[in-house]
């Protein structure tokens, strides 16, 4: 059997940590091109990795009717329009997160993705993540009991990403803290739930520790360094309930915080017990038996939640464009979290609860 053709459109960080090494990893997979707007970047893919083609236009890796797949890693701006043309030249797309800036982008690339009957998966990871897919076997099992509240947080320090830059331009993220990190979380919420609906949502957003942008003070950036003449008018900070078909979610999230703690966790209440879920680490399960308390730790060792979770995506991509499988990432199922999000900013705007 011949090889998967990939293309790689947008070379950056999340690119080069976990798609291309991934592909690379995968013997049914060959990656003909990386494509990136900055042109050394694509070059210096070609020469880290020894292969593919460097270019600069996304059109001419569509162009090529040798190419099977592609994997859309660019800033948020472009998904829904590179998705689109994707799925439109006959390509399977594997687009990062989240699905699109807007929900009305979004639900355009479904409709196209229906159209065309091309596969469009989105990289929420965490549905192949091993640690969240042992805390859903639970749930599904009933060993919660019934679960009818989660806490969900997402808070750090002071870790505002590229202060001025992309990340808090919202023409180009569509969102701060919640569209970044939010949505992971979330998503885990959703999918260990059974991808429960949205009744209503009570949301606030704030921006507040990034601006004036010369006035934010921090120890270290990522996807820094700051830049002082750019933008900041996206949400630094989130809080908020939404009431589900399912259970009773409310969450805290900061991308920065004058507290200086990071608490990234999410918790799982059950009539029967209860799970904390450390974000990229591991899981605590308490209950009572016996007349007694009990608490179970689980460590899945080496590698952890994130060993091997985008690996798991990337061979469940590849797999599912051979079979039609529809995977826990396909846009139909996770527009559930994208119109999650879109109520959330709704109701943060019209500081007003709102009804889906």
């Amino acid at each position: 059997m011949s090889k998967h053709k990939i293309g790689i459109i947008g070379c950056g960080s999340i690119a080069n940590a976990a798609h291309i090494p991934s592909y690379l990893a995968n013997d049914s997979a060959e990656i003909a091109y990386f494509c990136d707007i900055l042109p050394e970047r694509a070059r210096a893919a070609v020469e880290k990795y020894g292969c593919g083609k460097a270019v600069t236009d996304y059109k001419e890796v569509l162009a090529d009717a040798s190419v099977d797949a592609v994997s859309v890693c660019t800033p948020n701006d472009a998904h829904g329009l590179i998705a689109v043309d994707a799925l439109n030249a006959g390509k399977h797309t594997l687009c990062e997160k989240p699905a699109a800036r807007t929900l009305t982008e979004a639900l355009e690339m479904q409709r196209v993705c229906g159209e065309t009957g091309k596969i469009l998966n989105i990289g929420v990871v965490n549905r192949f993540n091993d640690a969240v897919n042992r805390v859903k076997a639970i749930i599904d099992g009933g060993g919660l009991g019934e679960v009818y509240s989660v806490y969900v947080s997402f808070r750090s320090h002071r870790a505002i990403p590229g202060l001025g830059g992309a990340f808090t331009t919202k023409a180009v993220s569509g969102g701060g803290v919640l569209i970044d990190w939010g949505v992971h979380f979330l998503d885990i919420v959703m999918y260990c739930c059974g991808d429960p609906l949205p009744r209503t949502v009570s949301g606030a957003a704030f921006c507040k520790l990034g601006n004036p942008i010369g006035d934010y003070t921090y120890t270290d950036m990522w996807a820094g360094p700051p830049n002082p003449h750019g933008v900041c008018d996206v949400d630094d900070a989130v809080t908020g309930v939404v009431r589900t078909s399912g259970p009773v979610i409310t969450f805290n999230g900061a991308w920065a915080q004058n507290i200086g703690e990071n608490e990234m966790f999410i918790d799982f209440m059950g009539t029967k017990a209860g799970i904390r879920l450390n974000y990229g680490a591991d899981f605590v399960q308490y209950g009572a038996a016996d007349g007694m308390l009990t608490k179970t730790g689980y460590t899945l060792g080496a590698g952890g939640m994130f060993g091997g979770a985008f690996q798991n995506e990337i061979d469940a991509f590849l797999r599912c464009t051979e079979t039609g499988e529809k995977l826990p990432s396909h846009i139909d199922t996770v527009l559930v979290t994208a119109r999650l999000l879109d109520a959330i900013y709704r109701s943060a705007e019209k500081q007003e609860e709102v009804t889906l």
